[in-house]
């Protein structure tokens, strides 16, 4: 798992941009599938990450902070968004 960490987190990143794309130009059924798929794989590698702190403490300290972003883009788009 260690050797497929960088082309996880790329196509994990790449499928959550596949997934937004494809929720502004056709529907949000359609981008929702690619992004949860991302996601999980993102958690994947998080997780793998989080259970090997010491040798990945500073990727670690980003993904805790751009997870946060998220949160926080997510609940306010949740909260302003009729």
């Amino acid at each position: 798992m260690k050797k497929y960490l960088k082309e996880l987190e790329l196509a994990s990143a790449l499928l959550l941009v596949i997934g937004v794309v494809l929720s502004m130009v056709k529907s949000y059924a359609i981008g929702a599938w690619p992004c949860g798929v991302g996601l999980l794989i993102f958690l994947t590698v998080f997780l793998y990450k989080a259970f090997h702190w010491k040798e990945y403490e500073r990727d670690n300290k980003q993904y805790i902070v751009i997870l946060l972003i998220c949160i926080f883009i997510l609940i306010t788009q949740m909260i302003f968004h009729k």
